[in-house]
């Protein structure tokens, strides 16, 4: 399975409104300059994650989006789900081997287990703070 633009820059969309939860709503103009992403295809992602019942509009001159519950209560695989559909990365057929319908399985589930145990709150809060080559030595 291939995640295209939609899946990653929706993820892009939902971290941006967790880090900023609580705060009002957040324009997507502000989110598309933040992430240097195009504000039109941006508009065309929120569209089913408001109908999917994950973001809120708010109207007017400060206006714009908020997540519609809270993060810890929306999963990877929520907002994945809604903008590529169903998680499988190849099609199982019926006839298949055994053997490789099993490995089909597995790594489907597999995928899906990382999906939907991590949450929209693991995602913006997340910091490169333990990457060793993040850190500067000087000698």
């Amino acid at each position: 399975m291939k995640i295209s633009t939609k899946g990653r820059y929706g993820l892009t969309i939902m971290i941006a409104l967790a880090k900023k939860y609580g705060e009002g709503p957040i324009s997507l103009k502000s989110i598309a300059k933040d992430h240097g992403l195009s504000e039109h295809y941006l508009e065309q992602l929120v569209g089913p994650l408001r109908n999917a019942g994950l973001v809120k509009s708010i109207r007017g001159a400060y206006g714009g989006y908020t997540l519609a519950r809270e993060a810890d209560k929306i999963t990877a695989g929520d907002i994945i789900r809604v903008l590529e559909g169903p998680i499988t990365p190849v099609e199982i057929m019926d006839d298949e081997e055994p053997a490789k319908r099993d490995l089909w399985i597995k790594i489907r589930d597999a995928v899906k287990d990382v999906l939907d145990n991590t949450t929209l709150d693991d995602l913006a809060s997340y910091s490169n703070d333990d990457d060793q080559e993040a850190y500067m030595f000087y000698i």
